[in-house]
């Protein structure tokens, strides 16, 4: 399975909507330059990078289901559908196990178990800050709480000048 392969699946998962896949491939974007930067291995990044083109494939099955995409239904509505599509294009199981995790966890903050977890945190939490039209207070709050690597401080200090 390659990444463009997942790729392709996610705009056409989202079909229609250009907003949620201009946000996962601003999220694929900045999490492929941190964990570039992070020198996370390379097995390490390509779960990264395939869990940041699919954190978001939640709310589709969210919105259907409640009406509502939240950080919490996004969490719970997101494994079977990323877990369907990885094993239509055939990924290994590990593979699948932990970028399904990372879906499963993408907006919980207190339990970050990985450098590929917090840099997926950090991707989102960039584009997010922009798309939502955070406060500034807000923004340094987060990044102070969350930002721990080196790459994503520096991204987030230099997009938002503080």
């Amino acid at each position: 399975m390659t990444k463009d392969q997942v790729f392709q699946k996610m705009i056409e998962y989202f079909q229609g909507d250009p907003k949620r896949i201009q946000h996962f491939t601003k999220v694929y974007a900045y999490a492929s330059l941190i964990g570039n930067a992070e020198r996370l291995s390379q097995k390490q990044q390509y779960i990264l990078e395939v869990a940041a083109l699919m954190h978001d494939i939640g709310i589709k099955p969210a919105e259907e289901k409640y009406g509502s995409c939240n950080g919490t239904l996004q969490e719970q509505e997101g494994p079977a559908p990323a877990k369907e599509l990885l094993q239509s294009l055939n990924a290994d199981e590990d593979i699948i196990e932990r970028v399904v995790y990372l879906i499963a966890h993408h907006h919980t903050y207190d339990k970050i178990d990985g450098k590929d977890y917090q840099i997926l945190v950090e991707a989102d939490f960039l584009v997010n800050s922009y798309e939502d039209s955070l406060p500034a207070n807000a923004i340094k709050s987060v990044y102070n709480k969350l930002f721990c690597t080196e790459c994503g401080r520096k991204i987030c200090r230099d997009m938002f000048v503080f």
